[in-house]
């Protein structure tokens, strides 16, 4: 693998993700400040880095999944799905991989 597929995780991030991110780093990681400048209070602030983190680390653990099972993962984590409708979705996407890999090979 070269160093594009150990980025791909980013890639997966929406624009909100990315500024938020940002953000974060500018201020130097201080969730404080950060509420401060986002005009909300500091648990806020900390549910969002927190499901900015799960999303990250669920993207990187399944770095070799489709486009559109890494999409899946990241509305999952984004809280867009729950887990039933998730788990439903994800083993329809994955029977379409698998039926479509036996029907090619």
């Amino acid at each position: 693998m070269g160093r594009r597929a150990d980025h791909r995780w980013l890639d997966q991030l929406s624009d909100e993700d990315l500024a938020f991110l940002k953000r974060f780093l500018l201020a130097s990681g201080t969730l404080k400040d950060l509420a401060g400048r986002y005009g909300v209070s500091y648990p806020t602030i900390r549910l969002r880095l927190d499901r900015l983190i799960q999303k990250v680390e669920l993207l990187d653990e399944h770095r070799d999944a489709s486009p559109a099972e890494s999409r899946l993962r990241a509305f999952y984590a984004e809280g867009r799905l729950d887990d039933e409708v998730f788990g439903e979705l994800l083993r329809a996407l994955q029977k379409e991989v698998a039926r479509d890999g036996a029907s090619s090979g």
